[in-house]
């Protein structure tokens, strides 16, 4: 099961844009005000494979039949969500509520999608809703927030000698050293050959800084990997754990999937990854008859003043496809989905429900005072133009793998060469730009 997936290239959504003929502003898919006058059967595309195959969406769509009884509900789980979905929107055959697509920008919105309501009003009932606005019109609820940090094994990590959390990451590396020396456990895990693992250390900008517009002034930065930036902290963490072999062995052999029950079974002592990952990797401790409890969730190694940070961001987004004809079911089940399956909170997620508490998987960072910062979205479009037209994809795994491959030899340069044609490109890009 993936979830926040690779980002890719956008020339076949583009040239979707102009076959698909959404126009944008068009019907509204708002929420049915009776559920006895909703009918017809809706098509929800999932990248939740494990909850197709264990029979947990299916109780989902159970308990949805009790509400709107004229219903049915049909999932189809992609295992490539975003290259299977990339495909699909070639033509308007994309289900009736989709996840949003990473590789699509926001600017594409309205073509996609059905617009569900004004931002005045559903920023007042959901958090996230400015990371799917255009000219004032939500078109993507999302499902759960998602804080950013490192799932570790704490009992490994106590194996090794180590019962805080670092605070630099010179002492992080330290403490992989550490693990290697007295433990069997791989310190970190890269799942490089699923790839969409290593888009998320892009999600860590902001916490280095404690700064929530970190993101956004990388529109106006030259070069967003100087040392002292978030990119450089970032980059240069996950290049010198590569460096200094505390990595798998062959990372083009990785497997999302295994990691989690190695990691639960205390072979692999850490990953970088959204804290919706929490859940699972407990769930696959207990499976394999471990302690679900010593999974735990850390913060990036740096502070500001004293206090950890960790970006708080939505995970996908729902949407209800812009051809659909059967909308109001369509929103009826988005709604139904993220407001009163429980979904969230059985999974230990943030609810996107504005107000909600937090969930117990992220005691520890309450406890200890962790900051909770967002990610600004003021500037997304034109950091998303810079990042076009430099061709480096900060949201995709291309650039990431190939600094591990930097890292372990298998590519040339070494971290500051590396980095120099990084702020090269991103520099030209902007001056091409006109920034």
């Amino acid at each position: 099961m993936r979830r926040k997936s690779t980002a890719l290239v956008m020339a076949t959504m583009v040239a979707a844009t102009a076959c698909s003929g959404g126009s944008g502003g068009g019907e509204i898919a708002a929420p049915p005000s009776d559920p006895a006058k909703v009918s017809g059967e809706i098509t929800v595309l999932t990248n939740r494979s494990d909850q197709l195959a264990d029979g947990t969406l299916k109780k989902y769509a159970e308990e949805f039949g009790k509400v709107y009884p004229s219903v049915k509900v049909k999932f189809e789980g992609l295992t490539d969500y975003e290259g299977e979905t990339k495909i699909r929107m070639n033509t308007e055959n994309y289900g009736d509520v989709l996840l949003i697509p990473n590789s699509l920008s926001r600017k594409q919105y309205p073509t996609f999608f059905a617009p569900l309501g004004k931002a005045g009003d559903l920023s007042a009932k959901f958090d996230y809703t400015d990371h799917a606005t255009v000219d004032g019109q939500v078109y993507g609820l999302a499902n759960i927030g998602v804080a950013n940090g490192f799932v570790y094994n704490k009992a490994v990590w106590a194996k090794a000698g180590i019962t805080d959390w670092p605070a630099t990451p010179a002492q992080f590396v330290a403490d992989l050293e550490k693990i290697r020396a007295k433990t069997a456990a791989v310190p970190y895990y890269t799942n490089y050959k699923d790839g969409w693992p290593l888009t998320n250390w892009t999600n860590a900008i902001g916490s280095p800084t404690c700064d929530p517009g970190s993101y956004d002034s990388l529109a106006k930065t030259a070069e967003p990997w100087s040392r002292g930036s978030d990119l450089h902290t970032i980059d240069k963490l996950l290049y010198t754990v590569v460096d200094e072999k505390l990595t798998e062995s062959d990372p083009t052999t990785t497997n999302w999937e295994d990691s989690k029950a190695q990691m639960g079974t205390g072979k692999i002592a850490s990953m970088w990854l959204g804290s919706w990952a929490i859940g699972q990797i407990r769930a696959a401790a207990e499976a394999a008859g471990k302690d679900p409890d010593d999974i735990g969730f850390m913060p990036f190694p740096a502070r500001k003043h004293g206090k950890f940070c960790s970006v708080l961001r939505p995970d996908y987004q729902y949407a209800v496809n812009v051809h659909s004809d059967k909308k109001t079911a369509a929103r009826a089940w988005i709604d139904w989905y993220i407001t009163k399956s429980g979904q969230a909170a059985a999974e230990g997620s943030i609810s996107s429900v504005r107000g909600a508490p937090l969930p117990d998987t992220l005691k520890p960072f309450s406890d200890n005072d962790v900051t909770l910062i967002p990610q600004h979205q003021k500037n997304v479009t034109e950091v998303n133009a810079v990042d076009k037209a430099s061709e480096i994809g900060i949201t995709v795994q291309d650039y990431r793998q190939k600094l591990v491959d930097v890292a372990r030899g298998a590519a040339d340069g070494d971290m500051d060469s590396y980095f120099d044609e990084l702020n090269g490109k991103w520099s030209e890009a902007q001056q091409t730009l006109g920034g």
